[in-house]
């Protein structure tokens, strides 16, 4: 069997802001009509009208994918600024309501709308998808069903969204509470292998519960249209560097699952529901929780259990890949918080400010680019 092409893919979703008001603007149409001219098909309305969807080309590296990230916020900052507008990256929005946005009036998204009626609406929430190239399929379901033990620990590390609504939620994602609402999302269930996965779609689609495989929204899925596993879990990053730390720790886990494979080794894949429960610590703590250690069956201090990730589950493969100085990012993020941590410590700093927030956002989306 040949080994995965590790290529990686990111999406991002970003906040259209008023930087008078700090809030959010509907705006996506008149920017997509100059968008298209300048990043083509790179660039991607989403439900609501005040985000805006970007997308890499195939990287082979997560080095090019950065260069093709800077590119992006670089050209969409510049679209945006042209109407008076600025660009942010985070999980929601800190004081937005979301029954004031307009729904993009797209047949896809009027779509959702009329299935999930108030569910779509309240979809106000911004995420980074990374996809990473997986072409045979039934390596690509065993991964899956592995990989998901990781998902909460690469979640405390990407946590971007502690306000919903102008209200401090006391969690650190929680735009995952948003999404959870969501049918056919969360921590996907284990499958067998490909044909087990198919046929779930299939009968799916045949009993018109979704028109097709695109409508599965599991925090890391098997890419309906691409040989990719993409892993939706991450909050948006505000800073570049932290996306594409996300982006090569998701590239290792795969690799060092596929040389698992070849050496006719495995990790232990876990139950479902345990899983969900270090996601749920993730979600309302961050990097300032406990996580459950399933090998040991033992609560472990967040922290601690993403360095043994790094230093000793995947070692050997970031050297391999070339990819260490992209993955020791994670140490500063560890040291000094992620944006949710930062976004609360400008909040308290400011008098409880939401509009210091988006102020503090805008900057730290910019920077880099």
């Amino acid at each position: 069997m040949k080994p995965p092409s590790l290529t990686i893919g990111i999406e991002e979703e970003y906040q259209i802001i008023d930087p008078v008001t700090g809030e959010l603007k509907s705006y996506i149409t008149q920017i997509l009509e100059d968008g298209k001219l300048m990043l083509r098909e790179q660039i991607k309305a989403e439900m609501h009208q005040s985000m805006v969807e970007v997308g890499t080309e195939i990287c082979k590296t997560p080095a090019e994918a950065r260069a093709e990230l800077v590119k992006l916020r670089r050209g969409i900052t510049e679209l945006a600024g042209k109407h008076g507008l600025k660009i942010a990256a985070a999980g929601t929005h800190p004081f937005s309501k979301w029954e004031q946005q307009e729904i993009t009036p797209f047949e896809r998204y009027l779509g959702v709308k009329q299935d999930m009626g108030d569910l779509a609406q309240q979809l106000l929430i911004f995420g980074t998808h990374v996809h990473i190239g997986i072409e045979d399929r039934d390596f690509l379901i065993d991964a899956m069903n592995v990989a998901r033990y990781f998902v909460p620990h690469i979640l405390c590390l990407s946590t971007s969204s502690p306000f919903w609504a102008g209200r401090n939620t006391g969690l650190k994602s929680y735009r995952s509470i948003v999404f959870r609402h969501f049918p056919r999302s969360g921590i996907p269930p284990l499958f067998k292998d490909w044909a087990e996965y198919e046929d779930m779609i299939d009968i799916m689609v045949r009993t018109r519960c979704i028109p097709d495989g695109t409508k599965i929204w599991y925090d890391v899925r098997p890419n309906w249209r691409y040989p990719t596993l993409e892993f939706r879990v991450c909050d948006v990053s505000t800073k570049i560097d932290e996306c594409i730390c996300m982006a090569a720790l998701f590239q290792a886990i795969i690799a060092k699952l596929w040389k698992l494979r070849r050496d006719n080794l495995t990790f232990r894949v876990y139950p479902t529901e345990l899983i969900e429960e270090n996601k749920w610590r993730a979600v309302r703590y961050g990097l300032d929780g406990k996580l459950l250690d399933l090998g040991k069956e033992a609560e472990v201090p967040a922290r601690e259990l993403i360095h043994e990730m790094i230093d000793w589950f995947l070692r050997d493969v970031i050297d391999e890949l070339g990819t260490r100085k992209e993955i020791e990012y994670a140490y500063k993020i560890l040291e000094g918080g992620t944006s949710a941590d930062r976004q609360l410590k400008v909040f308290n700093q400011n008098g409880e400010s939401a509009k210091a927030v988006v102020d503090h956002l805008i900057a730290e989306t910019q920077e880099g680019v």
